[in-house]
């Protein structure tokens, strides 16, 4: 899919995506504000548990609306499974969203209440599928963690992947990215709601079993404008920072939020 038929700005953005992606529309669309007095508490749920190995880190790359860093996912190597999954989900790649200030950047909500950032952890369903390509389409093809970034003190662990932004600052840019666990960016209690969503960017697939967790990590003022600083123009090209690359809220429609705590 080129990058350019679709983006955050106005005449590409989120409210435009739905005439090239029709499921834009769709009943089961991602992000959702969270209502956490309307969340049901779900005794049956299994704890989430996350076991990546750092070396199937393979390579950070700039997508042109953010970057992500990926994983070899050849094998069982790093993989989540617990909650409502069956199964073990493979880890592919994770990439965050950020706003132009911030007081906003968070894709999901909670009661309303915007985060300055949010960090999604991309996982598909090997059990299934053979290859993330054929496991995006499908409903139970994918599961992502999305962690809250809040502001406050710099953050150590996020720090590695920020040094790495230099290297691949303009769009379609690659550098090797290795020796690095991901669980080190979430936070210590692994609290979730979870729901039944799609990918919050064309083609945006309904596809996705998302875990929510309830507590955010921090990042510091510094560390976020560092985000904002990576190009969505390529080399050559009129330097373009990647500001803000946030989807607003979209209905529930009757879908129900289960919390596991």
């Amino acid at each position: 899919m080129a990058s350019a038929d679709w983006g955050y700005d106005g005449k590409n953005g989120p409210d435009q995506w739905s005439k090239l992606y029709p499921i834009a529309n769709g009943n089961n669309q991602s992000p959702i504000d969270i209502k956490t007095s309307e969340a049901k508490h779900d005794n049956s749920l299994k704890p989430i548990s996350v076991s990546y190995n750092p070396a199937t880190a393979k390579e950070i790359v700039n997508v042109g609306h953010s970057f992500h860093v990926v994983f070899d996912d050849s094998g069982n190597q790093s993989v989540l499974k617990g909650g409502p999954l069956s199964g073990d989900y493979r880890l592919t790649q994770f990439h965050f969203h950020w706003g132009n200030s911030n007081d906003h950047g968070s894709e999901h909500t909670v009661d309303g209440v915007k985060y300055s950032g949010e960090l999604h952890i991309v996982h598909w369903n090997a059990a299934k599928y053979s290859s993330v390509a054929e496991a995006v389409s499908k409903a139970d093809g994918m599961a992502i963690i999305g962690a809250f970034l809040k502001v406050g003190p710099a953050n150590p662990n996020l720090q590695k992947v920020l040094d790495a932004l230099n290297s691949v600052k303009t769009k379609g840019k690659r550098a090797p990215f290795t020796n690095f666990d991901p669980s080190t960016l979430l936070p210590s209690s692994r609290d979730y709601w979870t729901y039944f969503g799609s990918l919050t960017h064309p083609p945006l697939h309904e596809s996705v079993t998302w875990f929510i967790l309830k507590e955010s990590i921090t990042v510091s003022p510094e560390q976020l404008q560092q985000l904002r600083s990576i190009l969505s123009s390529a080399d050559g090209e009129a330097a373009v920072p990647i500001l803000s690359n946030h989807r607003p809220t979209q209905p529930l429609k009757g879908r129900t939020v289960t919390a596991s705590f």
